[in-house]
């Protein structure tokens, strides 16, 4: 015995199926595969989401409590009561071992499942966990607790009882302790040699001394401490930052070791369009611009990020970046995510570009403009800056010549989307961008593969916006103050989480509200606008909003990005609970864009009160790296990134936040592999070839 884990000759490996394997009974077989549990790697991989401690008997409780707890007891009770045609309660009454005495039974109650009271009978052990209610009358209750009815069998006792005991998020068709002995099972049979570590160098000292990869799953499922159990999540956490960082760094060496052409002209555009400016550019838009240009004057292709909160002036950044590469002879291109913000940007080059005579197209899946303007140095007939949505990726005849790439709001497109339209050049620079300030344990992470330039100034002459959170204000208050701000020529937005009305969700949906609005603002205009809209009636909508013959516009967050209307001075956002801070934080940057006091109020039912402290956070906060910060720390990098989109698998174990330090040691590791030229060519290095090869970093891992 090992640990607790006997080894067996059988060699398993992560590949290994689970199909056939001897120790394992034709049903748990069987409910294995159901549960889609196909190889020995998926199985070990599914980690707890949580441990009961079942060393010793938790207090029987005296009343109600704040925490989940797990109680050890014994049914006396069973029984199914019906309310109507449809309604059914089982009751479980529990009591601790030797009787209640002078304790209160508990009674663990299920709503609507009546097939659960065969799974008890009185004389039952079992464990329950959840939080202890207590009625009027001060009888105690778990509403819908976990449990798990405990066995005499000594072999399975060892598994379940009197130790710290995994608990997993359920798989169709398998019970909590079916899952529980198969992993058990498992983990009897590992062994290091079948399981070897995908570190460079297992540490001989320091945090992960005499530690691998096989006894780190046998701890993190089956630990004999929270130490221990600590000590392997972090160990199998910085595999999994090992293995994204090896990807990374190894996509940055890629890039960089394609052969490009030097983009960038003598700067007279730029001067010229810098000179009918009617105001400065910020210092941090000069050195990036700056920075930029220098990339665009190296032989290697340009592979940078351009992060700025909202209202820092990005677009203006890749604009200048735009002019340079045009004027050394080839196209760029500008990928926007939606067509609202495409036409946008559409429109406000052509208002700059104009007086320079650059020729410039629109492409969006409803809309083919260009502007009839002479071109510049005599180039051909063809554009020289396009600017679509998606529908730039589908090829157009229009790219010539792209050598140049600006993706904004490079979050919502996902790594194959902007490599489609990188293809269509010739190794062109790239330029990504995001309003959406990220956390630098996350740029590195996710965005390792780039450089990284970051505008940390805003323009001159920008008001500070009022936020206030208000928990369901007076309508007939709303409606006023709105009025108020419309008879003084200023326009607001209205935003809603969801289209429609839900049966499932008590949430405000923009079509029936738009018609509330509209008798409650009778006499002012106003409009709705959603992503199920058609692109003619968007851009429609859009166009009365800008033109100010629209006072009001109800929508979903599909304003979220890139709308600049500068008499819009109000956003008041409903149930603001339903969106995460980053995001109401991009929001909140579709007001303050002019010379006018500006406000955004976020209206929150009032039902949780941690999600209303919240939303507070953003009464305090104006700077979006710090709501990113805050933001991560209440919901982790998935939602802020939508990690997906980054080409990037989701991490199991790794915490970005509360382990930045496995990061940069992750990070410092994949960087010595990669150091050879070219990158892991040395046979040493062989295994790590994997890990590239897949396209799932966490593939070889499970």
């Amino acid at each position: 015995m090992t640990g607790g884990f006997p080894f067996a000759a059988m060699l398993i490996t992560p590949e290994t199926k689970l199909a056939g394997l001897p120790f394992y009974e034709a049903k748990l077989q069987k409910a294995l595969a159901a549960a889609g549990f196909q190889t020995a790697g998926q199985l070990l991989r599914h980690f707890p989401f949580r441990y009961e401690d079942r060393r010793q008997a938790a207090a029987w409780p005296h009343g109600a409590g704040s925490e989940s707890v797990s109680l050890e007891g014994t049914i006396t009770d069973t029984r199914l009561q019906r309310f109507g045609y449809r309604r059914a309660v089982v009751e479980v009454t529990i009591e601790p071992e030797g009787g209640a005495g002078l304790l209160s039974p508990v009674v663990l109650r299920w709503f609507n499942m009546p097939f659960l009271q065969k799974t008890f009978a009185a004389g039952q052990d079992l464990v329950a966990y959840g939080k202890v209610k207590a009625a009027k009358n001060g009888r105690l209750f778990i509403d819908h607790p976990e449990y798990e009815i405990l066995t005499a069998d000594p072999a399975e006792a060892f598994i379940h009882q009197k130790r710290i005991v995994p608990v997993y998020h359920a798989r169709e068709g398998m019970q909590q302790k079916q899952l529980r002995s198969a992993i058990y099972q498992l983990l009897e049979q590992i062994t290091d040699e079948a399981m070897p570590d995908m570190l460079p160098t297992p540490s001989e000292r320091g945090d992960f001394a005499g530690m691998s990869r096989a006894l780190a799953l046998r701890h993190i499922h089956f630990p004999a401490s929270m130490e221990e159990m600590e000590a392997a999540r972090r160990y199998l956490a910085l595999e999994e930052f090992f293995a994204l960082q090896l990807n990374v760094l190894h996509r940055r060496h890629t890039w960089q070791g394609l052969r490009g052409t030097a983009r960038t002209g003598p700067g007279e555009l730029y001067q010229q369009w810098r000179a009918l400016l009617p105001f400065p550019l910020t210092g941090a838009q000069e050195r990036v611009i700056a920075e930029i240009r220098e990339d665009l004057a190296k032989p290697h292709a340009m592979n940078r990020m351009l992060q700025g909160d909202v209202g820092s002036g990005k677009t203006f950044v890749a604009l200048a970046a735009m002019l340079y590469a045009v004027e050394s002879g080839c196209q760029a291109a500008l990928m926007a995510p939606t067509q609202i913000l495409a036409e946008q940007h559409y429109l406000n080059f052509r208002r700059w570009l104009e007086p320079l005579g650059i020729r410039l197209a629109l492409r969006t899946g409803s809309r083919r403009e260009e502007t009839a303007l002479p071109l510049f140095d005599g180039a051909e007939e063809t554009p020289q800056i396009l600017i679509g949505t998606h529908a730039l990726l589908s090829g157009d005849d229009a790219l010539t010549n792209l050598g140049f790439v600006v993706i904004d709001e490079q979050h919502k497109f996902g790594v194959e989307q902007r490599a489609r339209l990188v293809r269509q050049g010739a190794a062109p620079d790239v330029l990504v961008m995001t309003a959406t300030p990220i956390p630098r344990t996350l740029t590195m992470t996710v965005y390792g593969d780039l450089d990284v330039s970051i505008l940390d100034e805003i323009p001159a002459g920008r008001q500070p916006i009022v936020t206030a959170v208000r928990e369901e204000p007076d309508t007939a208050q709303v409606t006023a103050f709105l009025k108020e701000q419309f008879a003084a020529g200023r326009q607001a937005y209205l935003v809603f989480p969801l289209v429609e009305e839900s049966e499932s969700l008590a949430v405000r949906a923009a079509t029936a509200e738009f018609e509330k609005w509209k008798k409650c603002l009778s006499g002012y205009e106003v409009a709705l606008l959603h992503g199920r809209v058609s692109g003619e009636e968007k851009e429609a909508v859009m166009q009365r909003f800008r033109s100010g013959t629209v006072q009001a516009l109800c929508a979903t967050s599909v304003i979220e990005v890139g709308v600049d209307v500068p008499n819009a001075t109000v956003m008041i956002v409903f149930d603001a609970e339903r969106f995460g801070l980053a995001q109401l934080h991009q929001l909140r940057g579709r007001v303050g864009r002019g010379q006018h006091r500006s406000y955004c109020i976020l209206v929150a039912t009032g039902e949780n009160p941690e999600a209303v402290d919240r939303l507070r956070t953003l009464e305090k906060a104006t700077d979006g790296f710090a709501v990113a910060e805050a933001d991560l720390l209440l919901r982790g990098p998935g939602d802020i990134l939508g990690t997906a989109q980054s080409g990037l698998p989701g991490l199991k174990l790794g915490d970005l936040v509360r382990d930045a330090r496995l990061v940069r040691t992750a990070r410092r590791l994949a960087a010595d592999i990669l150091s050879a030229d070219p990158p892991l060519s040395r046979p040493e290095n062989a295994r790590y070839q994997a890990l590239l090869l897949t396209g799932s970093q966490l593939a070889t891992l499970s």
